[in-house]
């Protein structure tokens, strides 16, 4: 009997069966970045984003990286487990966001750098949300013809090609509306809007109601007064008394 042969089937690891091992600093800039990001993109269906999501470049080849956050266009906005690039007709990231620490700062400008400039991702920023390891604490880089050169500032923020800028505030990472200069409102700052127009609208119609009621008040002694001068006025010129 011949040998029966079986293909084996690459496996493409969608985890490193590793906890996430970030700190507070790290997990709030990049979870308020991504929501964010998603609200920027809501009329563009074609741009997906992924946070810590491994990126695989070549099929036949398991080396992959996982960007803190990646923003990929042209690729339709639907979940995916891990992003393949000859899966996605050859798309790469146009944006990648790596937020430096301690453990990771030296490979963000190092092993990161090169490969994503190799890869062809246009855009690349690094920030340090603690502001202890990297200055200045922001720092972006677009593809050019040599390679990566660093973005310029322009108005207090880096500006991004796909239509915002971004600028530190505090432990996070903001995204600025080019058009005002001012930061787009995270969801929970939104939702905060959101209260205080829900508690003033309350507030207003609280006080129409109180207005609507004093009117009523004046309006009914107004009418008892006028029913008490016509009967006065009645008993008068009959000679009865009221």
């Amino acid at each position: 009997m011949g040998a029966i042969l079986e293909e084996r089937k690459l496996v493409y690891p969608e985890s490193d069966g590793k906890p996430m091992g970030e700190t507070w600093y790290h997990v709030r800039a990049m979870l308020e970045l991504h929501p964010v990001l998603e609200d920027f993109f809501r009329d563009r269906p074609d741009v997906f984003i992924a946070t810590d999501m491994f990126w695989y470049f070549e099929e036949g080849v398991t080396k992959s990286t996982a960007p803190d956050l990646m923003v990929i266009p042209g690729v339709g906005n639907h979940p995916r487990r891990s992003f393949f690039t000859w899966k996605e007709e050859g798309a790469v990231p146009a944006v990648i966001f790596e937020m430096a620490s301690k453990g990771t700062w030296r490979e963000d400008f190092g092993e990161k750098f090169d490969l994503y400039e190799a890869r062809g991702v246009r855009e690349y920023f690094i920030f340090d949300p603690e502001a202890k390891y990297i200055r200045p604490r922001l720092q972006g880089f677009r593809l050019g013809p040599k390679g990566y050169r660093r973005i310029k500032a322009v108005a207090g923020s880096l500006p991004c090609e796909l239509g915002f800028g971004v600028r530190p505030e505090g432990s996070m990472l903001r995204l600025i509306d080019p058009t005002t200069g001012q930061p787009i409102p995270t969801r929970s700052e939104k939702a905060d809007e959101e209260s205080r127009r829900a508690e003033d609208e309350k507030r207003r119609a609280e006080d129409e109601k109180r207005r609507a009621e004093g009117e009523k008040r004046r309006a009914d002694t107004l009418e008892a007064e006028v029913a008490r001068l016509t009967a006065l006025l009645k008993s008068q010129s009959t000679g009865s008394t009221p």
